[in-house]
């Protein structure tokens, strides 16, 4: 039996199971789909333009839109194969036009930046755009105190060089009554949160550290990470804790301000 006949066969057994198994096909087919992905031609991106009305565009452009807030909403990853197999469809020979005008309705209307951060995968991430809050980490958002824990993993693997062992930043958190082993109130499992979530949000990467035995890994920042946070916010914040100036930690002072530098241009 084929993939997509099991697939229909489970769903009518059951729904909630079948859902699950559908988006997990959905992403195993859509990266070979994205391969194929092709550019148009002239001759095809007008003949699209002549088969659709600027109203039938226009609600496809909303529709993009509410599909990137829908999945930006777990801070995972936006994909161009899910994107064209699950909303442009049959606009596909207006993907490029479509996009720079879903591009154009973030930053206009929502303040944000839609950003690809793997060229050769095409996958997309939305970030904060405001040019009222460029200095504000994306950590400190007020009733959100899991991306305070998130905060602070980023500041110690910022001050120590940007790249820390993972048992470091364990050791330093349970200094701070966050036991990654234990079960935490607001956080609830802490390992998972920090080497799961954070790094599927790509807020961090947690990679394994080659010929080691026992297995041992490492942090770095993640590129939602460094779209989002400004390094030199977050060490002055550093810096007023331990009532130093920030130019007391030199490498680290360089870092962030040609970060801020290369941000502003």
């Amino acid at each position: 039996m084929s993939q997509r006949k099991r697939l229909s066969a489970s769903q009518n057994k059951a729904p909630n199971r079948a859902a699950v198994q559908h988006q997990q096909a959905e992403v195993e087919s859509d990266d070979e789909e994205d391969v194929s992905f092709t550019q148009p031609t002239s001759t095809q991106v007008q003949r699209a333009r002549e088969n659709f009305t600027p109203v039938q565009v226009d609600r496809k452009v909303a529709e993009v839109v509410q599909f990137i807030l829908i999945k930006d909403q777990k801070k995972g990853p936006i994909r161009r194969a899910d994107i064209a197999k699950h909303v442009i469809k049959e606009y596909r020979a207006m993907y490029a036009e479509i996009m720079k005008r879903v591009c154009r309705t973030f930053e206009q209307v929502f303040g944000l930046k839609l950003v690809e951060i793997d060229p050769k995968s095409h996958v997309y991430i939305l970030i904060n755009k405001l040019e009222s809050m460029p200095e504000e980490p994306v950590c400190l958002i007020p009733g959100n105190p899991k991306y305070g824990l998130l905060f602070t993993v980023l500041s110690v693997i910022f001050m120590k060089g940007g790249v820390v062992k993972e048992a470091l930043v364990w050791n330093f958190l349970k200094k701070l009554r966050v036991d990654a082993g234990e079960k935490h109130d607001i956080f609830g499992d802490v390992k998972k949160l920090v080497t799961d979530e954070f790094v599927r949000q790509k807020y961090l990467e947690y990679v394994r550290i080659p010929h080691t035995e026992p297995v041992e890994f490492e942090f770095r920042w993640g590129v939602r990470a460094e779209k989002e946070v400004a390094k030199k916010k977050l060490l002055e914040i550093v810096a007023e804790l331990f009532e130093q100036d920030p130019q007391s930690w030199t490498q680290q002072y360089r870092e962030a301000t040609a970060a801020e530098s290369q941000s502003q241009r």
